[in-house]
């Protein structure tokens, strides 16, 4: 697979594509300039924010979707089908692999979020409130990567990590792009809790 440079991974990346992502430009991780100097409050903060606001964004997702989804989410939302990153680390994980999992999640959430965005503003243009929940939900996520970044190449050199993205909705009938967005959000919601709890841990204050 091809490497995918950071400012793609950030922006551009919403391909269903296995690929090395690139965090840093260059062969290797800069000075620790990179990060701010309250670099692992702020991660913990953005990881709170998607916990706090992950099930409101569900909700208001649902309801701006219209029949069937009020009244079949259970059934036409089910995440079974669709590609999540796999999250098996825990609380007694070491803090390297933890970061690396946070990283390929949240990489894979932000390629997702434009997903689910680009065809909310084509499918439901009016929804306003939902439109702004997902681009803040989008900066929080891109922040959130920013700083794992940094993190990751500060502590432990890493500066490339394998990534892999769901599948596009592009082609797909006004159902389909509808029930992908809502699989994903549901499965958002199972996950970010369990990252929360396994994450936030490790960025305790020493």
């Amino acid at each position: 697979t091809g490497v995918v440079p950071f400012v793609a991974l950030l922006l551009l990346q919403r391909r269903p594509v296995a690929g090395r992502a690139l965090l840093l430009g260059g062969s290797g991780c800069p000075s620790h300039g990179l990060c701010r100097s309250n670099v692992q409050e702020q991660t913990r903060r953005q990881v709170a924010v998607l916990n706090a606001t992950a099930q409101e964004l569900f909700s208001l997702y649902l309801k701006c979707q219209g029949e069937p989804f009020s009244s079949e989410s259970d059934k036409l939302c089910n995440p079974a089908g669709i590609f999540f990153p796999a999250f098996r680390v825990n609380r007694t994980s070491e803090r390297k692999e933890v970061m690396v999992a946070m990283y390929k999640l949240f990489a894979f959430l932000n390629a997702s979020l434009g997903n689910i965005t680009r065809d909310q503003e084509e499918l439901n243009p009016m929804a306003k409130e939902l439109l702004e929940r997902l681009h803040n939900t989008t900066k929080t996520t891109r922040g959130l990567i920013s700083n794992l970044t940094c993190l990751l190449c500060k502590n432990y050199n890493i500066f490339q990590v394998d990534v892999r993205y769901g599948d596009s909705s592009k082609g797909k009938s006004a159902f389909k792009k509808k029930q992908q967005g809502c699989q994903v959000l549901r499965k958002y919601v199972q996950v970010i809790g369990q990252a929360a709890r396994v994450l936030l841990p490790h960025l305790s204050p020493s």
